[in-house]
């Protein structure tokens, strides 16, 4: 089985192997959410509103996650939710979406192609070798949206997450789109790791349009 790192992270690409434009720019924050989901669903750590902790400091195997549980379970101090995602955005999202990358490249679902433009620019795709698992993500997508049936925890999850890249976009229509909403509404309450990184991102995206503004003045 994926992470939701690896899942989310074969979302983020096009057909070409390029990256999509991520909601404000926020790939880092992204990353991490996913893993805290990945530490979340191996009961390594809990949630609610007020805090982020530890419930069980035990490595899971997985270099992609357990870097961010050390950086938790050894913090000295008590943070919620948000105060986590900002921080290992600044820390280790870099290195958690480097090895993300190199797991997909590992397990021969991705492939890395460095072309050449005029001889001189250099530009990297990540094109996709085996399209089934990255279909399989998908349709999972398809099934919790498109359907009133009670989800899967761990699907709800991830709906949670590319919502909050604003992707959905690029896998559903413009009229599914409008289908779906609602059903996305729904699900967001039932997920805090989710809602977290969208507030995060939005507040990136206020920034931005702040800045602007006043260089424009």
């Amino acid at each position: 089985m994926l992470t939701f790192t690896e899942e989310i992270l074969l979302l983020m690409l096009d057909d070409d192997g390029l990256f999509l434009p991520i909601r404000g720019g926020a790939v880092e924050h992204i990353m991490v959410g996913a893993v805290l989901m990945d530490l979340a669903f191996a009961n390594r750590i809990d949630t609610d509103p007020e805090k982020l902790q530890v419930i069980d400091a035990t490595p899971t195997g997985n270099a992609l996650v357990d870097g961010a549980l050390d950086r938790i379970a050894n913090a000295g101090e008590t943070m919620n939710t948000k105060a986590w995602v900002e921080l290992l955005a600044r820390e280790q999202a870099a290195d958690i979406r480097q090895r993300a990358m190199d797991s997909l490249i590992e397990r021969g679902i991705l492939e890395a192609k460095d072309e050449k433009f005029l001889w001189v620019f250099h530009s990297r795709r990540y094109p996709t070798i085996d399209g089934r698992v990255e279909r399989g993500v998908k349709l999972r997508m398809e099934d919790v949206l498109l359907s009133d049936d009670m989800p899967d925890p761990r699907d709800v999850a991830m709906v949670c997450l590319v919502d909050a890249c604003d992707i959905l976009g690029d896998i559903f229509s413009e009229r599914e789109m409008e289908r779906v909403r609602p059903r996305i509404e729904q699900l967001r309450v039932m997920d805090l790791i989710g809602r977290e990184v969208s507030s995060v991102i939005a507040e990136i995206e206020e920034s931005i349009t702040m800045a602007m503004a006043q260089v424009a003045h």
